[in-house]
């Protein structure tokens, strides 16, 4: 028989600069090398100047930074107590998009709050995160392998993701499903139950076929065959390919993009970015990008292992998911190998929300590392083990 001397240990209480000593500074640089290049590459767009995308771009990253580190400071055990508040505060404010929500590019995805236009969809992909890993933290192995434990989380990721669809924003409702799926696995559910909803949702594929816009459904067609149409649905993908392959191994050099400064290439300073970087710095820039991509998905993972309590380390786990999932399916979408579904490439695309939405879930996860020692009992903070 063991004793168990971690039970023994009393949750410690971190003071302020103790606190900022536990920040993990090598996690903030790489994120301070993506912004560097974002303001790199938007001052690029704009062909030299810092408006109107490079100025705000920083401006916006110094407000989410701060952000970022209030998140971070605050104590695991609070953000454990506001998970289902600010799960249903994000989701009301998804209902609130369909009655008052701001159209644009077809779609009516923003509210306008006057300062900015907030886009609640990006919210959502934190709070569904914070909601399932309060929800697991609750739960043992043996009851999410159960069938009835599940519909309680089934039902949170499917409820933002029929609104979402609604909007339409057929790429962030597919992010949602992702996102759970992953934190599905991580909690310990059978992998019979996933290809059981795999093959349902392959199933289900010409019944959901009749419900797409006709724009979603020409993107499908597009990437099926983008030489269908190279002037019209397959435009955006076949001048992103054109780009990509013009440049290289090394590039055409920083601000020498013909594609991109030609304006053949559309959205270069959003969803395309990835695009006009891989075009003015080649193959090399785009793999150096995706590494340091790369290195903070890997502190995310590194930090959900070094957790001591269930919630931190599913919570952990959720976030690297979330910005992982942003990188695929962005740099996917630019070369072809999914269909474009309009979704921002973290820290880099020029975007208000997805910035302060990334930056807060960094947050998250920096406030795991800062109070990884403290445990939480599965009951919650205020029951005892």
């Amino acid at each position: 028989m063991s004793l168990n001397f971690d039970a023994l240990r009393p949750n410690p209480r971190l003071s302020l600069g103790q606190k900022l000593w536990q920040i993990n500074w090598g996690l903030i640089f790489l994120l301070l090398c993506l912004v560097g290049i974002g303001a790199a590459m938007l001052y690029s767009a704009a062909n030299g100047s810092f408006e109107p995308w490079a100025t705000r771009h920083v401006m916006r990253f110094g407000i989410a930074f701060a952000i970022m580190l209030a998140v971070a400071l605050i104590d695991i055990r609070r953000w454990y107590s506001l998970c289902y508040l600010a799960y249903f505060a994000v989701l009301a404010m998804l209902v609130g998009v369909e009655f008052f929500g701001q159209v644009g590019m077809g779609a009516q995805r923003w509210i306008d709050l006057k300062v900015i236009q907030l886009q609640p969809s990006e919210l959502m992909k934190v709070a569904l995160v914070m909601a399932l890993a309060r929800y697991f933290h609750g739960r043992s192995l043996e009851e999410v392998r159960g069938f009835t434990r599940l519909l309680p989380p089934l039902a949170l990721i499917l409820l933002p993701v029929g609104l979402v669809l609604k909007q339409p924003d057929l790429g962030t409702a597919l992010t949602l499903l992702a996102i759970g799926g992953v934190m599905f696995f991580v909690v310990g559910v059978r992998l019979w139950k996933f290809a059981l909803v795999i093959a349902g949702g392959l199933a289900a594929i010409p019944i959901g076929w009749q419900f797409l816009h006709d724009y979603q459904q020409k993107r499908v067609l597009t990437f099926l065959n983008p030489e269908n149409d190279p002037l019209g649905a397959g435009y955006h993908i076949t001048q992103s390919k054109i780009a990509l392959g013009s440049g290289g191994v090394f590039g055409k050099g920083f601000m020498q993009g013909s594609q991109s400064h030609l304006n053949f290439l559309p959205e270069k300073q959003t969803d395309f970015i990835f695009t006009m970087l891989a075009e003015e710095f080649g193959m090399v820039g785009g793999l150096f990008l995706l590494l340091i991509y790369a290195g903070i998905i890997v502190y995310g993972f590194a930090i959900a292992l070094r957790s001591r309590n269930h919630f931190g380390r599913v919570l952990a786990m959720g976030v690297s998911a979330n910005l992982f999932f942003y990188v695929f399916i962005n740099t996917a979408m630019v070369m072809g190998l999914i269909p474009v579904v309009g979704v921002p490439l973290p820290m880099i695309s020029y975007g208000g929300t997805a910035m302060v939405a990334v930056m807060g879930s960094i947050g998250l996860l920096l406030s795991v590392y800062v109070h990884r020692d403290i445990r939480i009992p599965r009951q919650g903070p205020g029951a005892s083990d």
